[in-house]
């Protein structure tokens, strides 16, 4: 009797056991993880991503503020339309040379470095501007532009990246897709914001104080988030969140060197076409964008306010198609065909906003510009994302610093040369000249090869998770047969 009761004792121990574990499994496939169930997913990344794109926020609105009431600042300070045009472009140009000591930071720091970088730099620059508004002091509003440019390269490459080291795998796109929405909804306030703070009045002394309120408010706001920085970001979460980053944190240091990583890259050839048509979309993005005021104060004489609005229409339905596309691309996965299909919809777009934008109706501007944006801001995260599963492993602060390296060197030649045609020939030939470079990236997309690498990273551990849970679950049965065979 004793005996066998021990025998019991024993078989029952191991299949509590077993049944332990098979929970346990049960539990990590419900969670999308790797089978020694080391992820997990923390309340506080929704916090993370909402202050990233807080300071992101801060930071696009300024690079518009200028450029929308591009004639009000010409008057203020006694310069050409080309030198306030430079006033947005410098977010472009800066961006160039620094990003790749930026992103070698980022790979050695990490998030909460080139956070606390971003929102400080920003934060700076806001307050060199408070100091710049006498007709004579363009060289100091320059250098405070400037500042908050270089603040810009630690921020425009970094919603990927967010979303990758802080959310799951089913959930990475949506997240991206929130961060972009952050420097979207800046651009967008951009818009709208400074044709109201600052109206087109002929008092230089009253027009000097709306543009003092406007820069005050800036840097209250980017203060706040300084601080908030300072005190809330976290570097990453103590656990990853997806199966792919369980595989980055265990590799190898040297695998994973800056360097090595840009020569994978350009070596990567579905990447390179990407890279080449994600700068030729945002380029044309840049550059509408910049001379909005301008192509649309040709045609609606005195409509500053209209063109800021018009601008906000723009950006607001690419946030509402950044959100979308970023939510069908977590539930499809269909990184290539969303992409494609976005890219000839801004094409179309934009050929349709060209025909129509001197018709004289302002409404019609309002319609084509929200179908526009819809499609050419919502591609933003997409770019993004299909980057990510291109390159994976690679660091996805890498590849989407290079994709923003093209946009803004698209940026600022497009920029320049239909600010040219502006001036020489019509909006209409500035238009169609972006409609061109459109094609061709649509063409360029569709030959890009569908290789999505973190889809198989996250679909092979979970593989080894289903493996595992059905080995366990025969140990049960295995051990439930044994125990009627004892008895």
């Amino acid at each position: 009797m004793c005996e066998k009761g021990d025998s019991q004792f024993g078989k029952d121990d191991l299949q509590t056991t077993s049944n332990m574990n098979h929970v346990e499994l049960r539990e990590c496939r419900d969670l999308n993880t790797v089978p020694s169930c080391n992820t997990r997913l923390y309340r506080r990344r929704w916090l993370i991503l909402l202050l990233f794109s807080s300071y992101s926020l801060c930071n696009a609105f300024q690079w518009i503020q200028y450029g929308i009431i591009n004639n009000i600042f010409m008057k203020f300070y006694n310069v050409s339309s080309f030198a306030i045009d430079w006033l947005s472009m410098i977010y472009m140009l800066i961006y160039i040379p620094l990003i790749f000591p930026v992103t070698w930071l980022l790979e050695r720091k990490g998030l909460r470095v080139i956070a606390l970088f971003a929102a400080s730099i920003n934060c700076a620059g806001t307050w060199i501007k408070v100091a710049s508004v006498q007709p004579d002091l363009f060289w100091v509003t320059m250098l405070g532009q400037f500042t908050c440019s270089f603040a810009q390269v630690f921020i425009l490459g970094m919603p990927s990246q967010v979303a990758s080291v802080w959310f799951g795998s089913d959930e990475v796109s949506t997240a991206c897709a929130i961060g972009v929405f952050g420097n979207q909804l800046g651009v967008a306030i951009g818009f709208l914001l400074p044709p109201v703070l600052v109206p087109n009045v002929e008092d230089i002394s009253e027009l000097a104080q709306h543009i003092r309120v406007m820069f005050f408010i800036t840097a209250g706001v980017a203060s706040l988030l300084f601080l908030l920085v300072v005190f809330v970001f976290q570097e990453k979460p103590e656990r990853p969140p997806s199966p792919a980053q369980v595989a980055l944190r265990e590799m190898p240091t040297g695998q994973n060197s800056y360097m090595a990583s840009i020569a994978r890259l350009f070596h990567n050839k579905p990447f390179i076409l990407l890279l080449i048509s994600y700068g030729l979309n945002v380029g044309c993005f840049y550059a509408v964008s910049t001379l909005l005021n301008r192509m649309i104060i040709e045609h609606y004489p005195g409509e500053e306010v209209n063109a800021g609005r018009i601008g906000l229409t723009l950006v607001i339905a690419g946030v509402v198609g950044s959100l979308i596309c970023g939510i069908w691309l977590d539930k499809t996965k269909t990184y290539k065909q969303t992409t494609l299909s976005v890219y000839l919809l801004s094409f179309v777009g934009m050929v349709i906003y060209a025909f129509t934008l001197n018709l004289g109706h302002l409404w019609v501007v309002f319609l084509t510009s929200g179908v526009l944006g819809f499609f050419m801001t919502g591609y933003l995260p997409l770019g993004f994302e299909f980057a990510v599963e291109l390159t994976y492993p690679e660091s996805e602060g890498t590849s989407s610093g290079l994709l923003n390296c093209s946009a803004q060197m698209f940026g600022i030649a497009f920029t320049i040369i239909q600010g040219k045609i502006l001036d020489h020939f019509s909006t209409l030939a500035g238009n169609i000249f972006l409609c061109v470079f459109l094609f061709i990236g649509s063409i360029m997309t569709a030959f890009i090869k569908s290789d999505l690498r973190r889809q198989k990273a996250n679909q092979k551990s979970q593989t080894e998770v289903n493996a595992d849970s059905s080995m366990h679950s025969q140990d049960g049965k295995s051990f439930s047969i044994y125990k009627s065979t004892v008895s």
